[in-house]
């Protein structure tokens, strides 16, 4: 059964940009060793798009006011792209401590409920970490 998703960002300053997700996003995340963290995401949504190409996806954080959330983001001296409306709602650009950019937007679309995640057991755990050791 699938129990969530795992997102990745890729960076040239993977450090600063963990610093930023755990200081300014304040995600919440746990450290599985030698400073590797990684961070919670409030619930989420897939989409699939038509693509000339496979094996392209894109990552966006979805907010519920995007002015008052670039607002809060410039008290922390975080840059945004100025907003740009798009047919299904208002996006801008984060710009990361490590030189990436991270979009956002305030969604226009009906959002899905979000699936409940189911608690990890410690058997279930265990297995998980068996398959790490594989």
């Amino acid at each position: 059964m699938i129990i969530g998703c795992h997102s990745i960002i890729y960076s040239k300053d993977p450090e600063k940009d963990r610093e930023f997700i755990k200081n300014v996003l304040k995600f919440p995340y746990v450290d599985v060793g030698d400073g590797w963290l990684i961070f919670g995401l409030p619930p989420s949504e897939v989409a699939v798009h038509l693509s000339e190409k496979n094996n392209v996806q894109e990552l966006y954080l979805l907010c519920d006011d995007i002015k008052e959330t670039i607002a809060q983001m410039k008290k922390q001296n975080v840059r945004c792209s100025p907003i740009k409306k798009q047919q299904w709602g208002l996006l801008t650009h984060i710009r990361l401590p490590g030189g990436g950019l991270l979009k956002m937007y305030q969604p226009f679309h009906e959002r899905p409920k979000s699936i409940r995640s189911r608690k990890i057991t410690k058997s279930s755990s265990n297995r998980i970490a068996s398959l790490r050791l594989r």
